[in-house]
């Protein structure tokens, strides 16, 4: 009973902590994008500005909605995006939820949140919602595959060379670095493989080149042109909370350098700071593969975005995949 007490209260402890993280980060975010631009930008707090001003907005349903699932969406696809941080490990703590759950979990997670903002757009009765909604389903469907071989080579790769902990468990992958365990070709392996998931980061939340759900120019915000108020705030806050879930997945599987294992020491101290060191390298792999992309291309069509994700890279994460199952095999 206690540990279950202790598993709650390390819960929300974590999910309040992440909350105002995601705003920040997204603050960071439109500052770097727009200096980029060579424009001033919004204050960093504007994300948390938005969200409270959208709090004290009215919910407007359109006639034509399906009123039960256009209200659910928003809150359910919060839920969902939330859920994906109790399996995550941070620096030496791990998981809250870490034994109950891998990465699987964690991508199924991930494609639920989008099936539910697409369920939302096809809710509202707007054509425009749909197109976005469909595109949603779309941009998925292709970028899933590549993810899944990444995932699974991976799991299949620490399995082989007898990593310690559960295949699946990104604490596994947090404990020992999984790039110090292979040869050369398995380190060209690897970074095919951390480069396809780099560009499914930009799929996943949506942005730069990938902004084809919403795509504010063309179709007016696309599955969320109906949506306002308190539920367009959980919307806005679930779109922070993706980009920074998956910046977060990103680091647990291939950037686990902590201070414990460059310095060989342990202890509470260490860890506090290697939490903190962990969420650097998050905000580092947020800005670096999100805001930088975002600001460097410009936005594709869905069926560019779809042949690249099916074609190039579902091609690099198998040549990824390949390459290291030749260096453990040949072990």
């Amino acid at each position: 009973m206690f540990t279950l007490f202790l598993k709650i209260f390390a819960g929300m402890a974590l999910l309040a902590l992440i909350v105002v993280l995601a705003l920040l980060f997204d603050g960071f975010d439109r500052i770097l994008h727009a200096r980029m631009q060579r424009r001033y930008g919004p204050p960093l707090l504007q994300p948390v500005y938005d969200i409270l001003k959208l709090l004290g907005k009215e919910n407007i349903v359109p006639r034509r909605a399906v009123r039960l699932i256009f209200m659910a969406s928003p809150w359910l696809t919060l839920v969902t995006t939330l859920m994906v941080f109790l399996y995550l490990p941070a620096g030496s703590f791990p998981a809250v939820l870490g034994t109950e759950g891998d990465m699987v979990l964690i991508v199924y997670l991930l494609a639920m949140s989008g099936l539910l903002m697409a369920m939302g757009g096809f809710a509202s009765g707007n054509p425009i919602a749909a197109i976005g909604a469909g595109r949603e389903i779309t941009l998925m469907m292709s970028y899933e595959f590549p993810l899944a071989i990444v995932v699974c080579s991976m799991a299949w790769t620490a399995y082989r060379l007898g990593m310690p902990g559960e295949p699946f468990n990104l604490e596994t992958f947090a404990a020992i670095s999984i790039w110090s365990l292979v040869g050369k070709a398995g380190f060209i392996g690897l970074l095919c493989l951390f480069l396809s998931l780099i560009l499914v980061v930009p799929g996943e939340v949506g942005k730069g080149p990938m902004d084809i759900p919403e795509a504010k120019t063309e179709i007016l915000d696309g599955l969320i042109i109906e949506y306002s108020g308190v539920n367009l705030a959980m919307f806005k806050l679930t779109f922070a909370l993706r980009s920074f879930a998956i910046a977060t997945f990103v680091t647990c599987l291939f950037v686990p350098l902590s201070l414990r294992s460059l310095f060989g020491i342990g202890g509470f101290v260490v860890a506090v700071f290697d939490f903190v060191f962990f969420w650097v390298k998050v905000f580092v792999v947020q800005m670096l593969f999100v805001t930088v992309m975002r600001t460097a291309f410009g936005r594709l069509k869905i069926a560019q975005a779809s042949r690249f994700y099916t074609l190039n890279v579902a091609g690099l994460s198998i040549a990824g995949m390949l390459l290291l199952s030749v260096d453990v095999l040949m072990r």
